[in-house]
C-alpha cells in the first residue's frame, strides 16, 4: 500500500494565515466509493454542529475539519458570520488529506442573554456545505414587555409590542372595549404568532369587523408573557359617527351633541355600577435596559 503525501509545491500554495491555523493529517489507504466527495465537519467525532456558550465580551474557540478524499488538490473557501473569525478564509487541501481550521467566536459587549445561531459555509468544486454554530449567551434573564401606540384604523386595531427585557418572549393578547352603554368587544387572552427577541419592536393589528356605527368607545389592550410574570396595558379612545347619514351642518351639530349626551349618560351608569373596574394606574417609566 502506498501513502500519498503532499508535495512541497502544494504546501507552498497555502497562505501564511492558513499555515498558522491549519493542521494537515495524512490518511492512508484508498477511501470507499461512497466517500469520493469532500466534506466539512466539526473537529472530533459525533458532533453534527458546533455548540458553545459564554458571557458578553468573551472569545470562544473551536475547529472545523475539511476532508478531501479525492486524488487532486482541493481549494476551499470559508465564510462565517460577523461574530466569527476564521484562521484561514481559503485553504488548499492536498489529495487524500484533512485540513483542520481553527476559528473564534467573539460575543460583543452588551449582548443580551439567550440563544443565537450562526453558520460557517465552505465552497469548493462548484458546491457548498454549511455548518451550524449554536451559541448560548449567559447572563441574567429579565423579562419586560410593553404595548404602545394603540389606535383604531377603520375595522382594525393597530398597536406595537416592544421587548424591553433580556430574554425572548412569546406574548398573549386580550382585547376589551367599552361603549357608552357597556362593553362592545371582549376577547379572551390568546397567544400571538410572534416571538420577540430582546430589544425587538413589532407592529401588529387586530380585526374588528363588528365595530359600532354610532358610539364613543374606549379600547384597552392587555399583553402578558413569561407565564404571566410580565404584564402591560394600553388603550385608545375613538368615536364612531355615521357622517354619511347626517345631512347639513345642523345635522352634524345635532349628532355631535347627541353623542356627548349619550356618552355622559353611559359614564354615569358605569360610575353607579358597584363592580366598575378601577382606572389603570399611571404607566411607570419605560425600562431602558435592553437594546432597541
Amino acid at each position: 500500500m502506498r501513502v500519498l503525501c503532499p508535495s512541497p509545491s502544494h504546501l507552498r500554495r497555502l497562505s501564511p494565515l492558513s499555515l498558522l491555523g491549519l493542521v494537515v493529517l495524512l490518511s492512508a489507504g484508498t477511501p470507499a466509493v461512497a466517500d469520493e466527495s469532500w466534506s466539512v465537519t466539526p473537529l472530533g467525532t459525533g458532533r453534527p454542529y458546533f455548540y458553545t456558550e459564554g458571557t458578553p465580551g468573551t472569545v470562544l474557540q473551536d475547529t472545523l475539519s475539511v476532508r478531501n478524499p479525492t486524488a487532486r488538490i482541493l481549494n476551499v473557501r470559508l465564510t462565517g458570520g460577523s461574530w466569527l473569525t476564521l484562521a484561514a478564509p481559503e485553504v488548499d487541501v492536498p489529495a487524500r488529506t484533512r485540513a483542520d481550521v481553527p476559528f473564534t467566536v467573539r460575543i460583543p459587549e452588551g449582548t443580551p442573554p439567550g440563544d443565537r445561531t450562526a453558520t460557517i459555509t465552505a465552497r469548493a468544486s462548484g458546491r457548498s456545505a454549511t455548518l451550524r454554530v449554536r451559541l448560548r449567551v449567559r447572563g441574567p434573564r429579565l423579562p419586560a414587555l410593553t404595548v404602545e401606540h394603540v389606535r383604531v384604523r377603520g375595522d382594525r386595531i393597530a398597536y406595537e409590542l416592544v421587548n424591553r427585557g433580556t430574554t425572548d418572549l412569546t406574548p398573549t393578547l386580550a382585547v376589551h372595549a367599552d361603549g357608552v352603554l357597556g362593553p362592545v368587544l371582549d376577547r379572551a387572552p390568546r397567544t400571538l404568532p410572534v416571538r420577540l427577541s430582546p430589544g425587538r419592536r413589532v407592529t401588529l393589528t387586530e380585526p374588528w369587523s363588528g365595530r359600532p356605527g354610532f358610539d364613543a368607545v374606549d379600547v384597552r389592550l392587555t399583553v402578558t408573557a413569561a407565564g404571566g410574570a410580565v404584564r402591560d396595558q394600553a388603550g385608545a379612545s375613538v368615536r364612531f359617527v355615521p357622517w354619511g347619514g347626517v345631512a347639513g351642518v345642523a345635522g352634524v351639530l345635532s349628532a355631535g351633541a347627541a353623542l356627548v349626551v349619550v356618552r355622559r349618560i353611559g359614564r354615569r351608569r358605569r360610575d353607579e355600577r358597584p363592580d366598575r373596574r378601577p382606572e389603570l394606574a399611571a404607566k411607570p417609566d419605560e425600562l431602558t435596559g435592553a437594546m432597541t
